[in-house]
């Protein structure tokens, strides 16, 4: 699958197709996003609310896929710092990078 990218104001490109995963229970989000990213998708959205990041950051350690092949996108409550955003949300996901974070004020 082969999806189109988006650029963002920061010169990063994004998968214009992202599989989501709110409501999804921790213990089925694993299994969840490895099937998305077996069938071809890249772009994955999680959020600090919905209590899978974790899960979200193993299934891409699982995957084989190098990291930088899939975009993680996630949200943050307000409270959360800008300045400790990316450490926080990288740590929460378990992986080196957080590509977007979206704090919930964002205006697409």
């Amino acid at each position: 699958m082969s999806t189109p990218r988006l650029g963002l104001n920061n010169g990063v490109e994004m998968p214009a197709l992202g599989f989501g995963v709110f409501q999804t229970p921790w213990d089925e989000t694993i299994a969840a996003v490895a099937a998305a990213l077996q069938v071809g998708y890249r772009h994955v959205a999680t959020a600090a609310a919905y209590g899978n990041e974790r899960e979200v950051g193993e299934a891409i350690r699982r995957s084989g896929l190098d990291r930088s092949e899939v975009f993680v996108e996630t949200k943050a409550g307000p409270s959360l710092r800008p300045d400790r955003t990316t450490r926080v949300l990288g740590g929460r996901c378990g992986v080196e990078t957080t590509h977007r974070m979206c704090t919930g004020h964002d205006r697409r």
